[in-house]
């Protein structure tokens, strides 16, 4: 409230309009090489795919979200996983660009290999990794990205991302538009 008694959230809080993001999958590869799919399920829900990088061949459905429009056409998908990484990630669709900044606790860090598999089917060996660490020193990886492929495929499909990375078609994840 404002000295006139008066909520002041309307002055600090963008209109809410996620429909230029939400039932939309989009390929991405960061500025190091990494590539990824986002599908944003709905409004607080994702699944995605890690087609390369430190944890290529990773995949998640279902994994809860804060998500908010920043401005038009920006966007901000936060998360904490079971293993400990937190991960932040701004979209702008129109101009293709994201930017991402994954926090890895050092178990993560020190044997990635180890979360490279369908998480939902493995959510208590994670937390329990989690829960043994080592957690410190968190690695910090920010990235831009460009996202090379962005479409609308309607929400809550739970076929847009229903295989493991490596049982795709070997060119699925270079496909753009």
């Amino acid at each position: 409230m404002d000295g006139s008694g008066e909520s002041i959230v309307e002055d600090v809080v963008p209109a809410q309009d996620l429909s230029g993001i939400v039932g939309h999958r989009f390929i991405y590869t960061y500025a190091n090489g990494w590539r990824y799919e986002m599908y944003v399920k709905n409004a607080t829900t994702i699944d995605y795919r890690i087609h390369s990088g430190m944890v290529g061949g990773r995949w998640v459905k279902d994994q809860e979200v804060d998500l908010v429009r920043l401005d038009d056409d920006v966007y901000k998908v936060s998360w904490n996983e079971p293993t400990g990484t937190s991960v932040s990630v701004n979209v702008l669709p129109a101009k293709r660009l994201l930017h991402g900044v994954i926090f890895f606790p050092r178990w993560v860090e020190d044997d990635p290999g180890r979360t490279v598999l369908f998480q939902n089917d493995h959510l208590d060996e994670m937390r329990a990794l989690r829960d043994a660490g080592p957690t410190h020193p968190i690695v910090t990886v920010p990235e831009f990205a460009k996202i090379t492929l962005f479409e609308k495929v309607g929400e809550d499909d739970e076929e847009v991302i229903s295989v493991a990375p490596g049982d795709l078609p070997p060119d699925f994840a270079g496909r753009t538009n």
